[in-house]
């Protein structure tokens, strides 16, 4: 997430009661998570696995809760809680805004648009030319819709990142980490009945060009989806996942975090993606492998009790 103006690390120390190490100049101008970072960000890190990442990433401004060498040209902001320092500067920049309507005033909806009744639309959300709303479809804030874009009848589009981060001794186990992201639905999508689409945490969850869902989908937070792609029923996406042109997964998909899935991509019903995938290939199983190798994989087990019979027999 950008801001609207740059701010002083020195205020940011002092807004979030943090120790500054490095350089006391900088000036941020965004908040983004390890996953996003920009340059001149501000983000967060509390766990070992990050560390090294983060520290070498884009950031200019770094909260953490280790003593560590501050690289040259950043700013370190010491604090025993850098994800709860994190949350505290989202919901002062990016703060929940209520809606009092159901088609905010500050929504804006192109020519030839047609909303359906018993629509939400929630604030500074833009929606292009000649696309249908179905009754019961929900639009959350700062979501973008282009044009030709058709949205089925309860699907959700650009609610709250699965996203939350572990604590230790206290009461409420996991703390919500804030969405300040944004949605992107590209020209000529069609998104099926009774999907969802979150936003991303700090960055922007998209949905390429030509694309069409089947109902019953579900993309994580962050996911950056290419054009022309078609998804059956009931696929799940994970986070922060990148899948290419004209991939095709067929019903009951599942699609790990962190993932890459290339373009010309075609994954077969009821299987499990937990590694990236190469373009060009069609995959199938729990873990997924070649198909072709999986469907004899298949013939063989098959055959298991013949040839368990055979293998007695010669006894």
């Amino acid at each position: 997430m950008k801001l609207k103006a740059p701010v002083d690390v020195k205020w940011i120390a002092d807004f979030v009661g943090a120790r500054l190490v490095g350089d006391d100049s900088i000036q941020a101008d965004g908040i983004n998570e390890v996953h996003k970072i920009t340059p001149g960000d501000i983000s967060f890190v509390d766990i070992e696995k990050y560390y090294a990442r983060t520290l070498e990433s884009e950031a200019s401004v770094i909260l953490i809760n280790k003593e560590v060498e501050c690289p040259k040209g950043k700013a370190l902001l010491i604090t025993k809680d850098p994800a709860g320092s994190y949350v505290k500067l989202v919901k002062h920049f990016c703060p929940f805004e209520p809606s009092h309507k159901m088609i905010s005033d500050t929504a804006e909806i192109g020519e030839g648009t047609i909303i359906m009744p018993n629509v939400f639309i929630g604030n500074h959300c833009k929606i292009g030319k000649n696309c249908i709303i179905h009754p019961g479809v929900v639009i959350y804030d700062r979501t973008y819709i282009g044009d030709n874009v058709i949205i089925q009848s309860n699907s959700v589009i650009g609610g709250d990142a699965f996203y939350f981060n572990k604590r230790s001794n206290e009461d409420l186990l996991y703390m919500k980490l804030e969405s300040c992201g944004r949605t992107f639905i590209e020209d000529h999508v069609e998104i099926g009945a009774c999907c969802t689409i979150d936003k991303g945490v700090s960055g922007d969850t998209i949905i390429g060009r030509g694309t069409k869902f089947d109902n019953f989908i579900h993309i994580g937070h962050g996911t950056i989806i290419g054009q022309n792609c078609l998804f059956a029923a009931q696929v799940g996406v994970a986070g922060k996942v990148t899948i290419g042109d004209n991939v095709l997964l067929y019903g009951q998909v599942g699609v790990s975090k962190d993932l890459v899935i290339e373009s010309n991509t075609v994954v077969l019903a009821k299987s499990g993606v937990g590694k990236s995938l190469p373009g060009g290939k069609v995959w199938f199983g729990i873990p997924v492998q070649d198909a072709k190798d999986k469907m004899e994989e298949l013939v063989w087990v098959k055959r298991i009790p013949e040839l368990w019979d055979r293998m007695r027999g010669d006894y």
